[in-house]
């Protein structure tokens, strides 16, 4: 067996890793970010809205089930790089189709293992957000630590337009009777199955249509997608969906869309010490009073001190670790959002119960 070439991990403060390369051979950066699943590494690699961060992954031992085809959220990999314990060259599942490496090396996507993460992790928890760089053809500490001061930080960053589709397509089984506009900003291949499997037709549009475009197809509702970046930058994207608001139709937003819909209405957002990324979160649901576990991935937040200035606008849900915006409805719209992804790839069905209300909403409008 060939040994395993030298990696290094370098943090923005000047924190040193060493570790074993995996994946590509290669330099490469972007905020580091740790995620708590135990499971769903692949759906999560794909996720677009983790474009620019290099993720440590909890969990010890990633890659041992393998990729299979049908657990991808997108078209390739989105992570800038991947931090892991222990990476399995190899797999046990019958039904995958290939090794968690070869995807990597398929997706040229730069990896360390065998460092310590929960020393990682916690050094990270207590300083909070910041760059790194890893790498596995450059052994040069001292340049390393240079190069990761240049890296440009994930605040001001708009990255949606770098995931956001190209062209508008359409997603359905073919005889549904709700329309559905879909405003990509980096979508999860799984909000499109939840709202096709609610007998929707979903029109996908770039981040840059028009509300003359969309419009145009008729839609019941106007769904906004998840994806990356700092939200507050996306002026066109927040006047576009002010607009989209204005026309009293329904509105579902999630994670980015979420963010997108509340400074729409005024509100602003922050960025987080520490984002939430994992399938274990808990949320407590205002009106009904219930709890749910679910999937998070966000390193920005709606401010709560614009949400208490605002009459038109009521929290619905709360994230129950540190009490942070979890969801937003207005008051007198059928206009709702969520901070987290009620999808679920990976992740608890919890919160699947958005998808119907949203169509309820669409029912309700189209009567």
């Amino acid at each position: 067996m060939q040994e395993q070439k030298a990696a290094f991990l370098v943090l923005e403060d000047g924190t040193v890793f060493q570790g074993l390369a995996i994946g590509k051979i290669g330099t490469t950066s972007g905020e580091i970010a740790f995620n708590t699943g135990m499971t769903g590494y692949q759906e999560v690699f794909t996720d677009p809205s983790y474009l620019g961060q290099i993720l440590i992954m909890n969990t010890a031992h990633i890659g041992n089930y393998g990729t299979h085809p049908d657990e991808i959220e997108s078209d390739s990999i989105k992570i800038a790089g991947l931090v892991t314990k222990k990476f399995s060259n190899g797999y046990s599942r019958p039904s995958g189709n290939q090794s968690l490496q070869d995807l990597m090396e398929n997706n040229q996507t730069v990896g360390i293992s065998d460092i310590d993460t929960r020393a990682l992790v916690r050094h990270i928890r207590n300083k909070g957000a910041m760059n790194a760089i890893i790498s596995s053809d450059n052994e040069d500490i001292e340049a390393l630590k240079r190069s990761v001061l240049e890296v440009p930080s994930m605040e001001g960053l708009e990255l949606s337009s770098r995931v956001s589709t190209k062209l508008i397509y359409d997603v359905s089984h073919g005889n549904e009777n709700i329309r559905v506009a879909l405003i990509d900003f980096g979508v999860k291949k799984n909000i499109i199955r939840c709202l096709v499997e609610r007998g929707c037709h979903v029109r996908v549009f770039p981040m840059n249509s028009s509300i003359e475009e969309m419009e145009a197809f008729e839609p019941h509702g106007y769904m906004l997608s998840n994806g990356p970046g700092d939200p507050s930058v996306m002026t066109d994207s927040i006047e576009l969906v002010k607009n989209i608001v204005k026309l009293n139709k329904p509105v579902f937003g999630i994670c980015l869309g979420h963010q997108i819909l509340g400074l729409s209405q005024g509100l602003s957002t922050e960025k987080m010490f520490n984002g939430h990324r994992g399938i274990n979160h808990p949320i407590k649901n205002l009106k009904t009073g219930k709890g749910e576990i679910t999937s998070q991935n966000h390193g920005f937040v709606i401010s709560k001190e614009s949400v208490d200035s605002q009459n038109d606008i009521e929290v619905t849900h709360l994230h129950l670790n540190d009490d942070t915006i979890a969801g937003i409805a207005l008051k007198n719209k059928p206009v709702f959002s969520v901070q987290y992804h009620p999808e679920a790839s990976a992740g608890p069905h919890d919160s699947r119960y958005l998808f119907d209300q949203f169509i309820e909403n669409i029912n309700q409008f189209k009567s």
